[in-house]
């Protein structure tokens, strides 16, 4: 498919805010069950924790749901999308003077 073939519905889907939301467990068998709220990007065994990625509208629901869960400890969003990622102002380095003489 050629990039001009694109659907107006791809686009637009490909274009939605995200959000990502850690989701601690007690237990993996429930892991199912948390994967029908988003996407679903990574969990941890050791530590029972969930990486799973939602769009924004829909976020304070989900986090609503999931907390209602009994098998759900804690959730928390991401603050990746309120971080600014764009610097404008760049320090310049500062010169460096040789700090040492070799003393041949």
């Amino acid at each position: 498919m050629k990039k001009d073939q694109y659907k107006v519905s791809e686009v637009v889907a490909m274009n939605t805010k995200r959000q990502g939301l850690i989701v601690w467990f007690k237990n993996r068998r429930n892991i199912k069950q948390i994967k029908r709220h988003g996407h679903l990007i990574y969990t941890s065994k050791k530590l029972k924790y969930a990486v799973l990625y939602v769009n924004q509208d829909a976020l304070d629901d989900v986090m609503h749901q999931l907390n209602k869960m009994p098998f759900v400890t804690k959730v928390t969003a991401s603050y990746k999308p309120f971080v600014r990622t764009s610097f404008d102002k760049v320090k310049p380095e500062i010169e460096r003077k040789d700090t040492y003489n070799m003393h041949i």
